[in-house]
């Protein structure tokens, strides 16, 4: 019977440590990708830009030749990958074909851009690249909404590039929206990143880690007075 109670007792144990193991190699921040985004085109030259800031490359349905034209089922320069290396006066183009979504607020007034998910995934953390130059009333939006709901965020510092994150979020879902809220003038994002947090162990595990625990202990303790 010992040699039984041993055996159970050590497998439990192996049991519960796996199951920690396991929890814990999704621990720390891990980047999440959208399997789509819907969002309103970008403006360009027709909205009164020096160029067309279009969403060119993006691969779902609508007319990425016209501003503020609905996009939907696909991707492209927002979750691309590909991040802005200068002011937008220097890499835009006519052709339309730049980094940059920009938007212009008396045309397209606080976009909002919806990103799909499958699975659903747990996002604790969202990443934005914007061009806050301050050049051609270019400026980082005055508040971003993610699902409906204000996020505190620090913009570049004025007349820079660069991102601004949004922590300490609890998203869960396969869909949520991110709506800029302009002050004026154009808003430019060059790229969307989203990053799930720190796993916690299921109550489950954990019931398993403690009777595992508990069951090497009596073990322990039976050895001690056999001996």
């Amino acid at each position: 019977l010992g040699a039984i109670m041993n055996s159970f007792a050590a497998k439990i144990l192996i049991g519960a440590v796996a199951a920690l193991a396991a929890s814990a190699t999704s621990a720390g921040a891990t980047q999440i990708f959208s399997t789509s985004y819907d969002t309103p085109n970008g403006d360009g030259q027709a909205s009164g830009g020096s160029y067309n800031y279009w969403d060119l490359a993006y691969s779902g349905s609508g007319n990425t030749s016209v501003d503020g034209a609905a996009l939907s089922g696909g991707s492209g320069d927002l979750t691309d990958g590909i991040v802005a290396t200068d002011f937008w006066y220097n890499i835009e183009t006519g052709a339309g074909n730049g980094p940059n979504v920009g938007w212009y607020l008396p045309v397209t007034p606080d976009p909002t851009v919806t990103f799909h998910f499958s699975p659903s995934q747990r996002i604790t953390q969202v990443g934005i690249y914007f061009d806050n130059s301050y050049v051609g009333g270019v400026f980082a939006p005055s508040q971003i909404l993610v699902d409906g709901v204000n996020q505190a965020y620090t913009p570049p510092p004025i007349g820079k590039i660069g991102w601004s994150y949004l922590t300490g979020l609890n998203l869960t879902g396969t869909t949520h929206t991110v709506q800029f809220k302009q002050g004026a003038g154009w808003t430019f994002v060059s790229e969307v990143s989203f990053d799930g947090g720190r796993a916690v162990p299921e109550p489950a595990t954990w019931g398993l880690m403690i009777l595992g625990f508990g069951a090497a202990g009596s073990m322990l303790r039976r050895r001690r007075i056999a001996a």
